[in-house]
């Protein structure tokens, strides 16, 4: 099996994982809200409702961003992925501003039944699973470098702190129907936590879409790894650039001129076998070879 073979079956494997949860949890949440009269757990099952949505992206993301170059895409379709995580950041974002306009809707007088204490319990399980799931698919996605994947795990985060403003409003109405409004406020709180997750996840999306370069460590790290490379005099016009969270560079290496074109070569392996090895997630190196003036 190819690499990008195992990148791919690694996150669908989560991702389908996820998608089996959440349709599993929309259910009961469905079920156990309109049951025990929780207008909070009915609105999070719709939260997770928006999860199956985006576990969809994220499924068809990885399938397009795992395609090889061809024709049409010379560079990979690796773009493709972070277009997907960019569309998944929106989702975040717009699920927090619906959570949003349900809080404050709750907090503004609408009147509900108390609910019952099975719709705690069934917050209580979503809290749980949601959290082990962002954290198995979080480190999936930090794994094989996969922006959509990264940002899906948020989405299960999410959903996570959406069940914990649940179960600390559910049981405090429960423990005292006078004490409803707790729902509503620990909701707004967590509409911060969703409106930063997405937000992050958007614009680490668009910096890599607008060829924005990785943090300086990394570039140091480069023309460290270059320059040690034994014949290389100097090293300059460093360009790197990231697509699917794989890294894309190319650089310029001054060698003695009156080296030979096979000399000079073989000095360019060298310096590509030593960024392969120590920067982590190279995809392509292009290495351009001049004279060193004296």
């Amino acid at each position: 099996m190819s690499g990008g073979e195992e990148r791919l079956r690694q996150g669908r494997g989560i991702t389908l994982a996820g998608m089996v949860v959440n349709l599993v949890l929309v259910v009961v949440k469905l079920a156990v809200g309109w049951w025990g009269h929780s207008a909070a757990l009915v609105a999070d099952a719709v939260h997770s409702l928006s999860d199956l949505a985006t576990d969809g992206l994220t499924l068809l993301g990885l399938r397009l961003g795992s395609a090889p170059a061809d024709h049409d895409h010379q560079w990979g379709h690796g773009r493709v992925e972070t277009l997907f995580a960019a569309l998944v950041g929106l989702g975040l974002m717009g699920t927090g501003l619906i959570l949003a306009a349900s809080a404050l809707h709750d907090l503004l007088g609408a009147e509900h039944l108390p609910p019952t204490w099975p719709a705690a319990v069934v917050a209580g399980i979503s809290l749980v699973v949601k959290e082990v799931l962002y954290r198995r698919t979080m480190a999936v996605g930090r794994r094989m470098a996969s922006k959509v994947v990264e940002a899906n795990a948020w989405h299960h985060r999410s959903d996570a702190l959406s069940s914990l403003a649940v179960l600390v409003g559910v049981g405090a109405a429960v423990i005292h129907p006078a004490w409803h409004f707790l729902d509503a406020l620990a909701a707004l709180v967590v509409v911060g936590f969703v409106l930063w997750a997405g937000g992050e996840v958007l614009w680490s999306a668009v910096r890599e879409l607008s060829d924005a370069a990785p943090e300086a460590s990394i570039q140091r790290a480069i023309m460290r790894c270059a320059r040690g490379v034994e014949g290389v005099r100097d090293v300059h016009d460093l360009r790197v650039r990231l697509a699917g969270g794989r890294y894309h560079m190319e650089l310029h290496v001054e060698v003695d001129a009156s080296l030979s074109v096979l000399q000079g070569h073989a000095i360019a392996k060298e310096v590509e076998g030593c960024l392969r090895r120590e920067i982590p997630r190279v995809e392509r190196v292009i290495i351009h070879v001049d004279p060193h003036q004296h």
